[in-house]
């Protein structure tokens, strides 16, 4: 029973912020609530009886995973759709088919209400691969092993990440100033 307490006290406190980290990468909240829930789910079942000091580098790596997984989906489902919306004998460019990650100009900036909106948009428009580097070595505290192993790569691959991050951060903040 008191297993069940610390997961489910785990699981409490690492949701809002999971909840956060799949909706900047989806961008939707619906498709986020539902990655959060699975991964949830599936650390229960599987990695419930591990440590808990283990826990947070698994679920991390669960809803890495996920989100991996529904960026696949998209990119078939966009496919499919392009696929049947257009005529066969029109030419298809994929290209101009995916949507463009939303950049920060001037009118964003002047429409921008406090600094939460900036940041925002900045990490909406990272590489999805930059995102999660920046977001779990930032916002959940992960070091470079635990982030490695959460989100599949090398830690010199971590590592570069989240460096490139930074370096589109910091720049597209400074402009704000």
């Amino acid at each position: 029973m008191d297993r069940q307490g610390s997961l489910n006290r785990f699981l409490a406190g690492i949701e809002g912020r999971a909840l956060r980290i799949a909706e900047i990468a989806t961008g939707n909240r619906e498709d986020a609530l539902d990655l959060v829930q699975e991964t949830m789910l599936q650390l229960v079942r599987r990695y419930g009886h591990k440590d808990e000091h283990d826990w947070t580098p698994l679920f991390h790596r669960i809803l890495q995973t996920r989100i991996r997984d529904w960026y696949r989906r998209q990119r078939v489902r966009n496919r499919l759709r392009s696929w049947f919306a257009h005529d066969q004998d029109e030419m298809h460019d994929p290209i101009s088919n995916h949507p463009d990650r939303p950049a920060l100009g001037p009118a964003a900036r002047l429409e921008a209400e406090d600094f939460g909106d900036v940041l925002e948009a900045a990490l909406n428009a990272l590489p999805l691969r930059q995102q999660q580097a920046f977001l779990l070595r930032s916002w959940e505290g992960l070091d470079v092993r635990q982030t490695a192993d959460a989100m599949g790569c090398s830690q010199g691959s971590v590592k570069t990440h989240y460096s490139r991050a930074i370096q589109v951060l910091r720049k597209r903040l400074e402009d704000v100033k």
